[in-house]
């Protein structure tokens, strides 16, 4: 079976972050298995260290790189941007009920099948993330949008995450489960 699949969307620090984790937190709870997948838009990052025995696999050619210690597996694979999409990237989290990804908003846009969170700090990036996105299950954030009449609700996720992870049950898990 393959993850439900939820995008956390909006600027910097409208709490996106927080949105995750708190949910993840939530849900992890309620018994579902969760991904996380974070979209770090630098060009030159790298988790990787120059000088670490990993750093220098890939330099000696290797595309995929495995480290293993006693508490974690962390796989790197040297790629360009152009060559994974975001099923690829979901895949990584195969095993898991709901995947969440922070970011990727190019990508995201416009994909119905993926549910999206707006995360937002104004009135006006809401009313700009609202002609940008579809499927919109909630908005949260720092600052409660007065966006008037929505028939999207706005869940402020550090007052109330239950509210918003019965949201996500009700209108995400229970559509991919049939």
């Amino acid at each position: 079976m393959k993850p439900a699949i939820i995008a956390v969307v909006g600027g910097k620090k409208s709490g996106k972050t927080t949105t995750i984790e708190l949910l993840t937190k939530e849900l992890t709870k309620r018994g579902y298995k969760i991904g996380a997948v974070k979209h770090i838009p630098e060009p030159n990052f790298t988790i990787d260290r120059e000088g670490k025995d990993t750093w220098r696999y890939a330099q000696a050619g290797a595309t995929t790189v495995v480290g293993v210690s006693a508490g974690e597996i962390a796989t790197i694979e040297k790629t360009r941007q152009n060559d994974f999409t975001l099923k690829s990237i979901v895949q990584k989290c195969r095993g898991r009920d709901l995947v969440f990804l922070e970011g990727f908003r190019t990508l995201v846009a416009n994909d119905e099948k993926i549910h999206k969170i707006l995360a937002v700090n104004s009135a006006e990036e809401g009313m700009h993330d609202l002609k940008t996105f579809r499927s919109i299950i909630a908005l949260t954030g720092p600052l409660q949008p007065r966006l008037g009449r929505l028939h999207i609700p706005y869940v402020d996720v550090c007052k109330n995450v239950k509210k918003l992870a019965d949201l996500i049950e009700k209108t995400v898990m229970k559509t991919e489960a049939t």
